[in-house]
């Protein structure tokens, strides 16, 4: 048997008031000195007997009136299996949601998130199961669906503090709604603890095309309820480097390159000032930047935010650390921004003129080594020779040869530029009107990328255009088609079956394209790079096309050095052939080990990862402690399907379910009127026993 109203129960104290009263009242009888008894009347022990029954009976009544009457109000009603049984009559299921992403990491943000899901596990009963997720980027540790509670607590006591990461809300929501489509019970629930930042309503996901998935559609499955509670209340001031544009790589002895840093205040309390320094090392233990550690004010305007360019004076060529340090905040941990860079010689290019003339208007090389040499502080060092005056030591002291309209007839010449390419040169070919197909084939066919077949020169209303380009190699991802670029006269090719084709003409035909030869990487151009057979080097697109190929050539670009925390790094051209394991120290000192069939690292943390001679700058994403809020009611409203019934409390849930019982039983009406019997039968035997 259970009540409705437990604590109406709390009245059967009251039964005691009769007794009391009763054990009061009981009198002894006086003592009377008479001199005779003789006139008294005998009273028989029998009738004394029944008068105590009678008082005894009375009081058993008052008492039982009293407890009756309270177990009226307490509504009782049976129920097979009592009251626990009876509110765990519908079990369900909870997916508890903990955020371990940055910005819990601001106060005691993750202690408050714990504690709650803590409580949330509390609150289950026998019967119930519960599964926790913990996530940021995406979902890190799962513990599926069961009814230990006691080891989920152990679980989420035993967490560490949090990472590093962003937030994303829907990977884990997703996965939590998957798991519960499982549970056998209908109640289900997911409640996410978290600081609920607006950058987690962001998608990072792919569809099948490559293009970023729209998730804003997508609902929970019908039943299931979502429950929030934000732990990211208080107040907060927060200075964060949002973005940082830094140089991979810069020539000796200039002294223009600048780092451009935006800072914002991103706390719930604004900001207005604080201090960036730069500080730069040598990996070779070399003199530092000129200024190095010393700080600037940062001022930052009605927007909130600030733009400034730090100056960087790097002269010695080398390898480089560096760091941006903001100060002036509460919240240290995203003040820090790594970058690493080399500073390289300047680029020796070898031009080969195949067709020099008096006339520079007509020379082969006049309009190739003006683009080299025009631009103030040109990254180029560039010596034009013929083929005639070329030997083997010009070939060897540079960095790339170029060969305008030349077929290297000497064989000690073309012995030394097989040697040159194969050992890591670079060797551009712009084929013109003097090329003889077979020739050209027969002693340049194992380093070109591609074999001559017939040269096509033309009328003259009647060109080629650029159609078709690689946006996606590095060489070319920075130029703009020129589409008045016109080109009457022009190689047809053969590509060699390891070569790539980077840019075509509009029939189709490749215009440039590309083969690694050895260590060396060698590119063909099929037309003169003169004014003989097109108007290209009369067009803007020349200038910035001659020096993005020749720089790719010559400084191929390093593997990406520069990456962001979550960001899964692809390790596997540091993997060579004859090592099976790779060792990488992470910017806390920890070593973590490879091996060669698996050689991928999510970066974990900021900081500088070492491989090798190799450092990759690991930086914290820029939404990553941002103080915006979302909108939790708009979140919760986009994610509950419409078929959904709202789930009650429990507390709700449990009085309803017993109400459901009780309704039927009504237990208390004949409890109540068995009081006013009892009532009639206390009032004549009160009568009969006081008269």
């Amino acid at each position: 048997m259970g009540f409705l109203t437990p604590l109406f129960l709390l009245g059967l104290l009251a039964a005691a008031i009769p007794i009391a009263i009763h054990l009061i009242r009981r009198e002894n009888p006086p003592k009377v000195m008479f001199g005779t008894l003789r006139f008294m009347k005998q009273t028989t022990k029998k009738l004394i007997l029944f008068q105590q029954i009678q008082q005894w009976l009375l009081l058993l009544m008052r008492a039982a009136l009293i407890c009756l009457l309270v177990i009226a109000f307490a509504r009782p009603l049976f129920y097979q299996g009592g009251m626990a049984r009876l509110i765990d009559a519908e079990p369900k299921s909870v997916a508890i949601l903990l955020d371990t992403s940055l910005s819990m990491r601001f106060g005691d943000r993750f202690e408050r998130a714990k504690t709650e899901a803590l409580d949330v596990l509390d609150g289950l009963n026998a019967g119930d199961d519960a599964a926790v997720l913990t996530f940021a980027d995406g979902t890190l540790t799962v513990r599926e669906l069961s009814s230990d509670i006691a080891g989920l607590r152990a679980f989420i006591n035993s967490l560490d503090e949090p990472g590093y990461d962003r937030v994303r809300f829907y990977p884990t929501l997703q996965l939590a709604d998957d798991m519960l489509k499982e549970s056998q019970h209908e109640q289900r629930q997911i409640v996410m603890i978290s600081d609920f930042k607006a950058s987690g309503l962001q998608s990072d996901a792919l569809d099948g095309t490559g293009r970023q998935e729209d998730q804003s559609a997508w609902m929970l499955a019908a039943g299931t309820g979502f429950r929030p509670i934000d732990v990211g209340d208080e107040r907060s001031s927060n200075l964060s480097l949002t973005d940082v544009r830094s140089p991979q790589q810069l020539l000796e002895n200039q002294t223009d390159y600048e780092i451009l840093a935006r800072v914002r205040s991103t706390g719930s309390v604004f900001l207005d000032r604080g201090q960036l320094s730069l500080n730069v090392r040598a990996q070779s233990g070399e003199a530092p930047a000129t200024g190095n550690g010393i700080a600037q004010p940062v001022l930052l305007n009605e927007r909130s935010e600030a733009v400034l360019n730090v100056p960087l004076n790097l002269e010695a060529t080398g390898a480089y650390t560096g760091e941006l340090v903001l100060s002036g905040d509460d919240f240290e941990l995203d003040n820090r921004w790594y970058f690493s860079l080399d500073v390289l010689p300047r680029m020796r290019v070898l031009v080969v003129n195949g067709d020099p003339s008096q006339d520079w208007y007509d020379d082969e090389a006049h309009w190739f080594v003006l683009a080299l040499r025009g631009l103030e502080n040109s990254p180029f060092d560039v010596t034009s020779v013929t083929a005639d005056a070329l030997t083997v030591p010009l070939i060897q002291d540079h960095d790339a040869v170029v060969l305008l309209n030349t077929a290297m007839s000497n064989n000690s010449q073309l012995q030394a530029l097989q040697a040159f390419v194969t050992e890591g040169g670079a060797l551009l070919l712009a084929p013109g009107d003097r090329i003889s197909a077979g020739d050209f084939n027969a002693r340049l066919g194992d380093l070109s990328p591609a074999a001559l077949i017939t040269s096509e020169v033309l009328a003259s209303n009647d060109y080629q255009l650029i159609a078709d380009v690689d946006r996606r190699h590095p060489a070319l991802r920075a130029l703009s088609v020129d589409f008045g670029a016109r080109f009457q006269g022009y190689w047809l090719t053969e590509p060699a079956v390891d070569a790539g084709v980077l840019m075509r003409f509009d029939n189709g035909s490749p215009m440039l394209t590309e083969r690694l030869v050895g260590e060396g990487r060698a590119m063909l151009l099929s037309s003169s790079l003169d004014l003989g057979w097109s108007n290209f080097p009369l067009q803007g697109l020349f200038l910035p096309f001659v020096h993005e190929v020749l720089t790719y050539l010559i400084q191929p670009p390093n593997r990406e050095r520069a990456y962001l925390v979550g960001d899964m790094i692809d390790l596997r051209n540091f993997v060579s052939n004859d090592r099976s394991e790779l060792d990488l120290q992470e910017p806390d000192g920890s070593i973590v080990r490879l091996g060669s069939d698996n050689p991928f690292y999510r970066a974990r943390m900021p900081g500088f990862v070492r491989l090798g001679d190799t450092t990759l700058a690991i930086n914290i994403a820029a939404d990553a402690a941002s103080s915006r809020r979302a909108d939790i009611a708009a979140l919760t409203d986009a994610i509950i399907n419409p078929e959904t019934t709202p789930m009650v409390a429990e507390r709700i849930r449990t009085a309803q379910l017993i109400a459901d019982i009780e309704q039927p039983q009504r237990l208390w009406w004949w409890i109540v009127l068995l009081v006013m019997l009892l009532l009639l039968v206390e009032a004549w035997v009160a009568n009969r026993t006081y008269r």
